[in-house]
């Protein structure tokens, strides 16, 4: 049977995929944790929602929970949440709080920056709060320190906001998998990043001073709250639909770089095999990966593990030694404490008790 040719005139764009560029957008995937409160001390990290980043600078009295919410808008399951604990009337000039989502550059390289062909940017999410305030939207060039914002403003209902950002003919992104283009959206800064004129018409060599001009504090009560969600970058002047992705399709890309393993099914449950090197010490691969990492990731351990011989007798527990992390999977390079009854050269198995966990942190 012969395969006719599809009519592309007739698609809606909707129906393409992979139009989005931004990772867990939706809110959906919170791999560390679902709730964290009492920040805003100084700190650039992750927290609760994958993906998002938080920096918090200039030593602000202002402290927030932020959580993994289920107000959200038609359509939505969960959404960002921002809820002010202590206010900060008070703002000193390096203060700012802002959240962003890091893009690699081999991944933004449609945008033809830098190029006579350079392509326009089209940044649309849901977002609303307890009262009308004034933020930022921000597009930040990591390769070239170039950047561009402009202004949107909040309501007590969901609205859906659309930003179209200009193409940049200046500056290419790097192809590569390190930080390219930022997303971020800002809610506090003090006169370091709001003294100036806001740039917002064409990108620029970055100046503090005009990267959050004009926006509110969200920490100017502690009756603040914010929620953002269906956060989507495309390329073009046009905002499409918010491409929903299964949440499994999401968590993958979210492995990319974060990944955390947890054992919820019992008490020492086997997690896999390494080598004697000695009779009292093992070696190799703990676990590999779910998928591969961006880099070699950092890794980190918590709860119980021991490997054991072939009877399942326990020779070791406690803390993995000497764990690594490598292209591959987690890896110690001596784990001792088998007392003479491992076989060198011989396996032995990896077990774990009941609410251990593994984590590889290769984030931008």
């Amino acid at each position: 049977m012969a395969v006719s040719r599809i009519n592309e005139a007739g698609l809606n764009v909707n129906q393409y995929g992979n139009r989005n560029l931004i990772i867990n957008g939706a809110m959906r995937v919170a791999q560390r944790s679902t709730s964290e409160a009492a920040l805003g001390a100084d700190s650039t990290s992750y927290r609760t929602m994958d993906r998002f980043k938080s920096i918090c600078a200039g030593s602000s009295a202002g402290r927030y929970t932020m959580s993994q919410s289920t107000d959200a808008p038609v359509g939505f399951a969960n959404s960002l949440k921002i809820d002010v604990t202590t206010a900060d009337t008070s703002i000193a000039a390096g203060e700012r709080f802002d959240i962003f989502q890091l893009l690699e550059g081999q991944d933004v390289q449609q945008f033809a920056k830098g190029t006579s062909s350079a392509k326009e940017y089209t940044v649309s999410f849901y977002v609303k709060a307890n009262a009308a305030f004034t933020f930022c939207c921000e597009l930040f060039d990591n390769t070239n320190n170039r950047q561009i914002s402009k202004l949107f403003t909040t309501t007590t209902d969901w609205v859906r906001q659309v930003i179209t950002f200009p193409a940049d003919t200046t500056g290419a992104f790097a192809d590569s998998n390190a930080s390219a283009l930022q997303v971020g959206f800002w809610l506090h800064a003090g006169s370091t990043y709001t003294g100036g004129t806001l740039n917002n018409s064409s990108w620029a060599s970055f100046t503090n001073a005009n990267r959050a001009a004009g926006i509110d504090s969200i920490y100017s009560s502690t009756s603040n709250e914010i929620y953002i969600t269906g956060v989507q970058l495309e390329v073009g002047d046009t905002a499409t639909d918010f491409e929903h992705r299964t949440f499994g399709d999401e968590l993958l890309r979210c492995y990319r770089y974060y990944q955390l393993v947890e054992n919820t099914v019992g008490s020492l449950q086997y997690i896999g095999i390494t080598q004697g090197y000695t009779t009292s010490n093992v070696y190799g691969m703990i676990k590999e990966y779910i998928i591969p990492m961006r880099a070699v990731p950092t890794v980190g351990q918590s709860g119980d593990f021991k490997f054991a011989v072939a009877d399942s007798s326990g020779v070791a527990t406690g803390a993995i030694a000497n764990l690594s992390g490598n292209s591959s999977g987690w890896y110690s390079s001596g784990w001792g404490g088998g007392g003479g009854n491992v076989i060198q050269g011989g396996a032995s198995v990896i077990y774990w008790a009941n609410g251990s966990k593994l984590t590889a942190d290769a984030e931008l």
